[in-house]
């Protein structure tokens, strides 16, 4: 496998780090409401194409909170892998899931962690020191630090090291990636709408007002115009 190779369903594995409220309290990279719409997203893209996904918390009870809700509603079945370490990679069962999926083709690990410049960043660095031929994926707008400079220097740290930067829609469309694979359009433009800001208002805007489309949703009668006397 190379970092030529783009995203596939087959090549690719998710893993969200402490994405929790105490972490999230501690942003200031990235709006946090942004930040939890990106993160669902990426879950949800993840779900559509049946990528393995890794949920790993750090001090649930002590500390950090338990993992966004919206996000454990995407994987409701999914066992989530709690550490004391601020780095996941010193936890064996994070290791072994991971290996579980790369044993299978999918050596492409895409990332979504908390904080970046800490979590994130000893997760990768260790990580690609210990297997080499895991190619690291980080998502950097699902993922935040605590300070923009923070965030910034850490994806650069990570960079040098050959960590990939992403952002979470271009992570689903690369899966995607050919509008013919109907098996996924409307899960994908569904989710597009619904997540993907401008460019989901965009295809709204073109299904209804282009091609005739329905509304996504029913609403009452529009009345008017009724000019004021």
């Amino acid at each position: 496998m190379s970092k030529f190779d783009v995203l596939t369903p087959a090549n690719s594995q998710l893993i969200f780090i402490d994405q929790q409220p105490q972490m999230a309290f501690g942003v200031q990279s990235i709006d946090r409401q942004t930040l939890k719409n990106n993160v669902v997203g990426l879950a949800k893209a993840g779900k559509i194409f049946d990528i393995p996904t890794t949920i790993t918390t750090v001090e649930t009870e002590s500390f950090s909170g338990n993992t966004f809700p919206e996000l454990l509603a995407v994987h409701p079945e999914n066992d989530i892998l709690e550490r004391t370490s601020m780095n996941s990679w010193d936890d064996q069962n994070v290791r072994d899931a991971l290996a579980k999926n790369a044993a299978n083709g999918r050596r492409k690990i895409v990332v979504s962690g908390l904080w970046t410049e800490v979590c994130n960043t000893t997760f990768a660095l260790s990580a690609l020191r210990d297997v080499p031929d895991y190619e690291i994926y980080m998502v950097a707008d699902a993922s935040g630090g605590t300070s923009l400079e923070a965030h910034n220097r850490a994806m650069d740290r990570m960079i040098q090291a050959g960590v990939i930067p992403v952002t979470w829609q271009q992570v689903l469309l690369e899966w995607q990636r050919d509008w013919a694979r109907k098996e996924t359009y409307d899960a994908v433009t569904t989710l597009v709408k619904e997540h993907s800001g401008a460019y989901g208002m965009g295809i709204d805007y073109a299904y209804t007002m282009v091609h005739g489309a329905d509304e996504r949703v029913k609403h009452g009668k529009r009345i008017g115009p009724n000019p004021a006397k």
